[in-house]
């Protein structure tokens, strides 16, 4: 039996937080029901946060209410602080990930709190997460390299996940926020992150800024990682992160994975439908690298 490779569809948060004409909540579930159709169980579905902030995550709460209860479909919700955290779970959500920026400067530009701060409140939250019984997951950001303080230490990331997995953290999530880790980085991060850690603590969020998303999902992989964000179409980028380029598209990560031996669980004709719904919400023209190979093997309608 083939190992199994979990992709989690950020699509709709990260892939749409940027986007500037507001996508109707009827549309972001008829794009997460067509994700579910081609095989994706696990979605970031919105963050609670300020609207003014993020004006395309106002209907958090719709959002949710929305999704259809399933089983073995995972719907997590991005939060920021308690009061996000309380939106969250008021609004049905049973998972939560909370974004520490690695950098001073960074977590300010982000949620305008020093690292420090953000850690002592997301404390408070893992202990609620514990409990609610409700799943966590921590996301280090700009883990690999910050848009303000440049190339991130490794030192750094192992200290923070140390704090976090002490604090109560479910996983940490790994994200490459701006898409400006390199293969080697990314080897020496793994290597070091896994003498303290089983691989199974760990994800990878990764941005294709500088066509590295791949590789580095690789090497994850190869480290023995399993979990892996991704985005329909390449949709993403950080709204704090200048240069930030949009997610791994899901499409290739799902193709490589599943060329390599690996059973992602779906269906790249029915991804490709999703990437259609995704640019016709948004009237943008998406699709990943492996998109004009899937193209070719379609059967010619006309």
């Amino acid at each position: 039996m083939s190992e199994k490779i979990v992709i989690n569809e950020v699509g709709l948060r990260d892939g749409l937080q940027m986007q500037p004409v507001f996508v109707p909540t009827a549309r972001k579930l008829e794009l997460a029901r067509a994700l579910r159709e081609a095989g994706i169980h696990s979605f970031e579905v919105s963050s609670f946060v300020s609207p003014k902030a993020v004006p395309q995550m106002a209907d958090a709460a719709d959002v949710f209410a929305g999704l259809p209860a399933l089983a073995g479909v995972d719907y997590w919700a991005l939060v920021a602080n308690e009061k996000g955290y309380e939106r969250a779970i008021e609004a049905g959500a049973g998972k939560v990930g909370l974004v520490l920026s690695v950098t001073e400067t960074m977590n300010r530009r982000n949620i305008n709190k020093s690292v420090d701060e953000s850690a002592a409140e997301y404390t408070r939250i893992l202990d609620r997460c514990a409990r609610d019984r409700v799943q966590n997951r921590v996301y280090l950001a700009v883990a690999f390299a910050c848009p303000y303080e440049g190339k991130t230490p490794a030192e750094t990331v192992v200290e923070w996940t140390d704090r976090m997995l002490t604090a109560g953290a479910g996983e940490i999530a790994l994200a490459d926020t701006i898409g400006a880790g390199a293969p080697a980085q990314c080897e020496d991060l793994l290597a070091l992150l896994l003498r303290h850690w089983p691989a199974e603590r760990f994800a990878l969020h990764l941005h294709d800024t500088r066509a590295m998303a791949l590789t580095l999902a690789w090497i994850g992989a190869q480290h023995g990682v399993r979990k892996f964000d991704s985005s329909i179409g390449g949709l993403g980028g950080c709204p704090f992160a200048p240069g930030a380029a949009g997610n791994v598209a899901t499409e290739d990560l799902a193709f490589m994975f599943e060329a390599s031996g690996f059973d992602t669980g779906v269906d790249m004709a029915g991804l490709r439908r999703a990437v259609g719904v995704a640019e016709a919400i948004t009237g943008l023209t998406l699709g990943g690298r492996v998109t004009r190979f899937l193209q070719s093997r379609e059967p010619d309608t006309h």
